[in-house]
């Protein structure tokens, strides 16, 4: 049984907050495959599901009885091949990070490029994704001081995640490379090439 916590959101929604927060595509995906007529919208972040509800058709406690009803189980979304994103990794601060870590630079883009990344969430700007699978030795924190602007298609990483800005923008990740994939696109569709649960490696250029 996924464990929450049911957190008020006004009158017409409900936050979930995970105890485990590896849980939180699964429960999206649970609340999903049933299909209540009443559920309008169901949102993964870093450790909370939000459940947009018709307030005349069902309620909070209602919502989280669904939760508690379902069985364990993995996202849905996880199967399938993994999106691959060619990176040249020559970013700004690539030597820095390498430094910081005590890793060469061959070393560093081994280790994040050997690794399997899934979206958890989206945000900050349309078709980023926050992704999950960091090895813990390349955890850091943000910037102290933000850049005023990133290149669209900067490769970045920052606390337990990595990233890619889909367009020019401030930001205060540290970038490792940049990768000429076009993540979001208002013409194309879907527009955006991530969203929760997709499966992403980098592929050094």
């Amino acid at each position: 049984m996924i464990e929450f916590t049911v957190l008020p959101y006004g009158d017409c929604a409900v936050l979930l907050e995970l105890a485990d927060p590896t849980e939180v595509l699964a429960l999206r995906d649970g609340l999903l495959a049933r299909r209540e007529p009443a559920i309008r919208a169901v949102v993964p972040a870093a450790r909370t599901v939000l459940v947009e509800f018709d307030p005349s058709r069902t309620d909070p406690e209602r919502i989280a009885a669904i939760g508690i009803e379902m069985p364990d189980q993995t996202s849905d979304r996880l199967a399938g091949d993994p999106v691959c994103l060619p990176v040249r990794y020559a970013g700004a601060d690539l030597a820095a990070v390498a430094e910081h870590c005590q890793l060469s630079v061959p070393e560093l883009v081994e280790l994040h490029a050997a690794a399997e990344y899934t979206v958890q969430f989206c945000g900050f700007s349309p078709g980023f994704g926050y992704l999950t699978g960091l090895d813990d030795r390349l955890r850091l924190p943000r910037l102290t001081t933000p850049r005023t602007e990133v290149p669209a298609g900067s490769v970045a990483i920052a606390d337990e995640y990595t990233g890619v800005y889909p367009r020019s923008s401030p930001g205060g990740w540290r970038l490792l490379g940049r990768t000429s994939a076009v993540l979001f696109d208002l013409d194309r569709h879907p527009p955006a090439v991530l969203s929760p649960g997709t499966r992403v490696r980098f592929v050094p250029q």
